[in-house]
């Protein structure tokens, strides 16, 4: 899909970080683009700052996953049909999984993951009928290896990149292409975002957050890889690369490193 324009483009989380920035970037190359995330007000605030026209804001709370096939229908009646779904929507965490309640665990892996497969099996049977469509899920370096205190988040990330890798040997043969994004640290809220063990918001940037990559050069790699049809593209610094690296030849180096890694 090199060419963008007049390309439909749903972005869920996209009232900040990742998805607002995707939305930006997309809307300059002429996508038309549905904005979906709990807050109206932040939607609309992002809506205003898209070039061109014909831009849908969708709130929905994507934890109500039962909810989602409603949605998507409506979607669909407004916009037509969707040439690519991103699934940004997701939250992470940050406490050991011996503190972590059974209940925020469920949250995240409800959101993380169940909300993207609701999501993606809704718009699916469209783009399977048309024989075209593109389906980019964020997922996180998270979901290649597991660091301290990301048990919850490392598990639901897993999750995603094996539904989606099984998911693209299913409609190959359909012309659907299906990227997984496994991105590093990003400059984004999403530590401040992060859930704690009770559930409470983390409300702290971690260092790694504060000296990630700049969002703005993600979303151009995650483009990048929208428009060559890539099917897995790992965003990160070198020395997070190394360790995923390291998870595939090397997994006993790589989890005596994780051992004395400090947990934040």
């Amino acid at each position: 899909m090199k060419d963008l324009k007049n390309k439909t483009v749903w972005i869920t989380g996209a009232s900040d970080g990742i998805g607002k920035e995707l939305a930006i970037q997309l809307a300059a190359l002429g996508a038309k683009i549905i904005l979906t995330a709990r807050s109206t007000d932040k939607l609309n605030a992002v809506k205003d700052t898209l070039k061109g026209t014909g831009h849908i804001v969708y709130p929905m709370d994507l934890l109500k996953v039962a909810d989602i096939p409603k949605g998507v229908e409506e979607v669909l009646n407004q916009a037509g049909s969707i040439d690519v779904l991103i699934n940004n929507a997701g939250i992470s965490q940050r406490s050991l999984a011996k503190d972590t309640a059974i209940e925020v665990d469920r949250k995240i892996m409800e959101l993380d993951y169940f909300a993207v497969v609701a999501l993606t099996k809704g718009v699916l049977p469209q783009m399977l009928k048309r024989k075209s469509g593109h389906i980019v899920s964020i997922s996180s370096v998270a979901g290649k290896f597991g660091p301290p205190m990301r048990s919850a988040y490392c598990g639901a990330k897993h999750a995603v990149i094996g539904f989606m890798d099984s998911l693209r040997a299913e409609v190959h043969n359909d012309n659907i292409k299906v990227l997984n994004v496994t991105p590093g640290s990003v400059k984004t809220n999403i530590s401040v975002n992060a859930l704690e063990g009770d559930g409470k918001k983390h409300n702290v940037t971690d260092p790694l957050i504060a000296n990630g990559l700049p969002v703005e050069y993600c979303v151009k790699q995650i483009i990048k890889g929208i428009q060559k049809d890539t099917s897995e593209l790992l965003i990160a610094d070198t020395k997070t690369k190394m360790a995923v690296y390291l998870r595939r030849f090397f997994p006993n180096q790589l989890f005596k490193l994780m051992t004395r890694m400090q947990a934040t």
